[in-house]
């Protein structure tokens, strides 16, 4: 048999973070040979993977990125199984080390073929699936691009947001990531009016109309009224127009403008587990 030894296994636990008798029968497996090994451990990974495909994985860690020059940027989870997991360093550095790749990309199937230290990000997923034992996978992913983009991680690491400005200003860093911060907690579900789809705004007129027949007003009075509610609910709903967290007596647009008058907020992107 071929004889192993402790400094080989270590090499190979801290190229892949399998553990040491996993590297150890690895290694034996593969008659000494490293590149060999690092197949095995692979492999192994692929069938835990299959093995734990249809495993909830609503755990993880949520990630923003943007890059230097602050014009792009992007959100993702890393979802795993258990909080325990989410909570690592190590899978908390996989997160961070994959933001970096999913940053020059534009599509999550780009991301997952993306070169990650001599194999795709699709296969390191699938090994360390094998290394840690739970089903691992690249939830959702958004990308944003704006003249000046800040980003928000919420303590927990569980919501990531990306915010895009008009312009990059004197106070657009605290502007973008206020802002940010904003779509991390109030949840919109747009940008504005504009971006709110046909379908959700007949469902809430519809609504408002109901609520205004349970209350006895005149049938012909209900599409005035019920158009008063929907301006309350793109109010509460959609960024630019909620109140400001910091300050109620700005509207987010309000907010921005104070900050410049000219500057605006073009684009949000939220990612969240759970």
């Amino acid at each position: 048999m071929t004889n192993i030894t402790a400094a080989e296994v270590n090499k190979l636990r801290q190229t892949t973070g399998a553990g040491m008798m996993d590297c150890k029968k690895a290694l034996v497996e593969a008659e000494g040979n490293f590149e060999t090994a690092i197949e095995i451990l692979r492999k192994k990974g692929q069938k835990v993977a299959a093995n734990r495909a249809d495993r909830d994985s609503s755990e993880g860690v949520a990630m923003a990125k943007v890059n230097d020059s602050a014009t792009r940027g992007v959100v993702f989870t890393l979802n795993c199984e258990t909080d325990f997991v989410a909570k690592n360093d190590s899978y908390v550095a996989l997160a961070h080390a994959m933001s970096e790749i999913a940053l020059k990309h534009d599509s999550l199937d780009a991301v997952l073929g993306a070169d990650f230290g001599g194999m795709t990000v699709a296969e390191k997923l699938t090994e360390q699936t094998g290394v840690i034992g739970e089903k691992i996978e690249i939830g959702s992913f958004k990308v944003l691009e704006a003249a000046f983009v800040g980003s928000y991680i919420h303590a927990g690491n569980k919501i990531a947001t990306i915010v895009g400005l008009s312009a990059n200003v004197e106070g657009a860093t605290t502007a973008a990531r206020d802002v940010a911060m904003q779509a991390a907690a109030m949840d919109p579900i747009a940008l504005d009016e504009h971006g709110v789809d046909a379908v959700t705004i007949e469902k809430e007129i519809e609504i408002a109309k109901d609520q205004l027949r349970q209350e006895g007003k005149p049938e012909a009075m209900l599409d005035n009224i019920a158009k008063g509610k929907l301006n309350r609910f793109f109010k509460d709903n959609t960024l630019v127009n909620q109140d400001f967290i910091k300050d109620s007596k700005f509207s987010v647009s309000d907010y921005v403008k104070s900050v410049n008058t000219d500057l605006k907020v073009v684009g949000f992107a939220r990612v969240a587990l759970g």
